[in-house]
């Protein structure tokens, strides 16, 4: 999940991501990390957010490493227009109670009290 392009006129940027200590279990694995993300999506002219989160092992201080099999994803925002700092600043201010939806319907849990690393801006 890095900031990428897809084609001449397609453009994904991680808004927002940050690390955090997280509880769950996915294909019979536990999970002790979450990366959280903000995901804006631009092509010819309309533009889309979605907010991600990937619960992975964390089994020591170093595994960072994310689990595709326990990612989800849900659209906040689509329409037409460029990326709005003011508008991100607004999504950015649901972020949290956004994700704890998402992870509770999974039977998982976010600890935004305990960041495993520094929130990362674009």
């Amino acid at each position: 999940m890095v900031n990428t392009v897809k084609n001449d006129y397609t453009m994904e940027i991680n808004v927002y991501s940050q690390y955090f200590e997280a509880q769950g279990s996915f294909s019979g694995v536990e999970r002790k990390g979450a990366l959280v993300l903000l995901i804006s999506d631009s092509e010819a002219g309309m533009i889309s957010y979605r907010l991600a989160v990937s619960f992975f092992p964390h089994s020591d201080p170093e595994d960072f490493a994310v689990s595709y099999d326990a990612c989800f994803e849900k659209e906040i925002y689509s329409g037409p227009g460029r990326r709005s700092r003011k508008r991100e600043a607004s999504f950015l201010e649901s972020l949290q109670d956004e994700i704890d939806v998402i992870a509770s319907e999974h039977d998982a849990a976010v600890y935004w009290s305990r960041p495993l690393s520094e929130a990362r801006m674009s």
